[in-house]
């Protein structure tokens, strides 16, 4: 059995709004007079949960509530959730940049952190200066960090600038010297927050790949992010927050999935037109909509059915439009692309369309696996783009006997689900 290098109990961290620490010296002499007496903290009894949505009339709020979590060696743990469900929060306590105010946090081994841009530089010292000040302060000899620094500093790529002071870096340039720093000098626990989102797509992959090798040595990861696509590809265990509490810890697919659930998708009604780009607009979407077979709308659909995505536009033209696309490009919930559906596919330019109106894309026998997804709109004129609108409906495929085999496609077989004719003979 993996030994366990991190061991959370009953962890518990409060905020006063507005306030560092207790707020005022009568709050901080009252919590004094309770703890010589040998009674609990009066102001652990208040507080309400972090749901940002809602006031609850309390000037204290619980970030994080009876965390229990046990980590063992080598695992790649997922840390998932809305802003502000306590992620970053518990981030900082396990790497010891905030106090728990209840429970204890067991660590065997030294954790580095790249928790927010720049941490843990002196904006003063150059790339380099940092890297050995890192490595000081995770106690690594100078030898040692000598041993790691071409190779910091290739991984990194900010070797022109290394010698340069790190508050003149952008803000990319100093997540990917953080990076490298972090995951270069051999910590035990490789802590790493949101922060990767500031690189590049290729660096982005980079990062995930030098992750995996930490794990392949028996180094332990947690990472926090909100792209589902970087965590599963890299966790193989995921941990939901929600309004500082964990909900759910488990296989990494089924945690994403419970999250998934979670996410409610917003109205139907399309935006108003005065936030569109600031182009003269000649068309737009008001509405978008799911219908199923018998045309009753909604935003579930089985595996195998018939889905057909509607869209009521309008112009400001008095003429029938001939040169008029609108397209609808179906995403994952984790932003993939998943396919596009266009008019212009199927009918070209050539047909006339009514300067108001509503057009339906009637998609036969789903092919897409259990699981959730968006839909974008885009309409143009005259190959001049005039709307575009993202996310802005969703819909949830279930599972179903597609085959009638009684063998159900699941999400872990991909997106797709294929008509498949086989023969088989004897050779």
């Amino acid at each position: 059995m993996s030994e366990v290098v991190l061991n959370i109990e009953n962890l518990s961290k409060q905020y006063r709004l507005g306030k560092l620490g207790t707020g005022t010296v009568s709050h901080d002499i009252n919590r004094w007079w309770y703890k010589i007496r040998g009674k609990e903290d009066p102001y652990l009894k208040i507080g309400d949960v972090n749901d940002r949505t809602k006031d609850g009339g309390s000037e204290y709020v619980w970030s994080l509530r009876d965390i229990n979590l046990e980590i063992k060696k080598g695992e790649v743990v997922g840390i998932i959730g809305k802003n502000g469900a306590g992620k970053s929060t518990l981030l900082k306590i396990l790497s010891q940049v905030t106090p728990p105010t209840i429970g204890e946090v067991k660590v065997k081994g030294r954790i580095a952190a790249l928790l927010e841009v720049g941490t843990g530089f002196h904006p003063e010292l150059s790339g380099k200066e940092n890297i050995f000040l890192n490595g000081a302060i995770l106690g690594m000899t100078k030898t040692e960090i000598k041993s790691k620094l071409d190779e910091i500093i290739e991984f990194s790529g900010v070797a022109k600038y290394i010698d340069t002071p790190v508050k003149r870096y952008s803000s990319g340039m100093m997540v990917r010297l953080g990076f490298a720093v972090a995951a270069h000098l051999e910590p035990e626990i490789l802590i790493v927050d949101e922060v990767l989102a500031v690189g590049d797509a290729e660096f982005q992959e980079k990062c995930i790949g030098k992750m995996q090798d930490v794990s392949k040595q028996g180094r332990t990861v947690i990472f926090v992010s909100h792209n589902m696509a970087s965590i599963k590809q890299l966790c193989s265990r995921a941990v939901l927050l929600n309004q500082g509490q964990i909900i759910k810890d488990g296989m990494v697919g089924d945690t994403i999935y419970h999250y998934q659930g979670m996410i409610k998708f917003e109205s139907m009604v399309c935006p108003d037109r005065d936030v569109k780009p600031a182009l003269k607009i000649n068309a737009w979407v008001n509405k978008l909509w799911f219908e199923d077979k018998m045309g009753e709308i909604r935003n579930n659909f089985e595996i195998g059915s018939d889905l057909t995505i509607c869209a009521e536009y309008e112009t400001s033209l008095n003429e029938k439009l001939n040169d008029f696309r609108i397209a609808f490009a179906i995403t994952s919930i984790t932003g993939e692309n998943i396919g596009d559906l266009s008019n212009v596919f199927v009918e070209g330019i050539k047909k006339e369309y009514p300067p108001k109106g509503i057009v339906k894309c009637t998609i036969p026998k789903l092919p897409l696996t259990q699981g959730r997804f968006k839909v974008n709109a885009f309409i143009s004129i005259n190959g001049v783009a005039q709307y575009w609108v993202k996310d802005v409906i969703g819909f949830d495929v279930e599972r179903a006997d597609y085959f009638g085999t009684s063998r159900i496609p699941s999400a872990k077989d991909g997106f797709f689900v294929f008509n498949q004719i086989w023969t088989s003979q004897s050779i």
